[in-house]
């Protein structure tokens, strides 16, 4: 298949890029590089085609990239929880008007499949565990609603002309490229940079919370399979469907601790239901275990991360304890 990858420089893109390259699809990848990295594709930078560009910015170049697309795999957007509180319009700029941009595009290209990345940020705190995907909304930050309502235009634009659009709902992705930065979402690189500088790795609250950590591999593989046999329409979970606390990371990892304030509206535990997903043929197969194994394994690669404390965390974190307390 001809393919469009935006987002392709980012954490789960360049994943996704390098295994469509290895099945032989050709991959056209659009990236703003703001938080994407080139060096991530190095291994198939001669396979691709790259554009530096920004999907929420409407052009003719962009538009001709999308002739004779089969599949478009919308990952493009900004995540975290505090810089969307600081930078809401930004939020919504990329991840609502960026999203129907790269849709419209799609449309009138008349794109084969489109699949978007959605958040399971959406559910805020569920109330039924395993969350499955008519869970009730709850959006409790900037990020979750600028996802939220991507997704809903996706779905939108699937229904009235008839695109094949699919929503996937990523829960939490680990793995090799993973970011490096920003104060939430980014746990094992954190843990992995305090780790190689000698410094305690950070546990939120008591670490009892629990999260459902899926590994990137297993993620990009249910990517693919949703461009090939995912229903039109249609919102999948893509986790784990197990749920592993913060504590038993750091275990994995190893090392000195200490412990940081609990923040607002985390939810204390993270558990997917994946049945849905998994009508469709997939299944996880990599345990937290040997991911994190397989993370230890290339702990040089955090060498230039930068490294958090619990100062740096704090005022980071400060707007996340202004606006979202109870």
């Amino acid at each position: 298949m001809k393919c469009i990858v935006t987002g392709g420089a980012g954490f789960i893109g360049s994943n996704l890029v390098i295994k469509l390259v290895s099945q032989n699809h050709t991959v056209i990848v659009l990236d703003n590089l703001s938080s994407g990295r080139l060096s991530n594709l190095d291994e198939v930078k001669k396979k691709i085609q790259f554009y530096k560009i920004d999907v929420s910015q409407k052009s003719k170049k962009l538009s001709r990239l999308f002739k004779n697309i089969d599949w478009v795999f919308h990952l493009a957007g900004i995540a975290d929880i505090v810089p969307s509180i600081e930078r809401p319009t930004d939020y919504f700029n990329t991840n609502v008007n960026g999203t129907l941009n790269i849709l419209e595009l799609s449309r009138h290209h008349k794109v084969k499949k489109f699949i978007y990345a959605a958040s399971a940020s959406c559910y805020g705190i569920p109330k039924k565990y395993p969350t499955n995907e008519k869970e009730k909304i709850k959006t409790e930050y900037p990020y979750a609603l600028t996802k939220y309502i991507g997704e809903q235009i996706v779905l939108h634009w699937s229904k009235v002309y008839k695109i094949h659009c699919v929503s996937l709902r990523f829960f939490n992705a680990y793995g090799p490229k993973s970011r490096t930065t920003g104060a939430y979402g980014a746990v094992f690189g954190i843990f992995l940079a305090q780790k190689l500088a000698s410094k305690p790795l950070t546990i939120v609250g008591s670490g009892n919370q629990t999260r459902d950590f899926i590994h990137v591999f297993d993620l990009v593989d249910a990517i693919i399979l949703s461009a090939k046999k995912g229903i039109a329409g249609e919102v999948y979970n893509i986790a784990s469907g197990k749920e592993v606390s913060v504590n038993k990371v750091a275990n994995l990892i190893g090392g000195k601790r200490i412990k940081i304030p609990k923040r607002p509206a985390e939810p204390d535990k993270s558990l997917a239901d994946i049945s849905k997903i998994k009508k469709l043929g997939w299944t996880p197969k990599i345990t937290i275990v040997d991911g994190v194994k397989m993370l230890k394994s290339e702990i040089n690669n955090w060498k230039d991360a930068p490294v958090w404390t619990p100062g740096l965390i704090r005022r980071a974190t400060k707007l996340w304890f202004t606006y979202l307390k109870k």
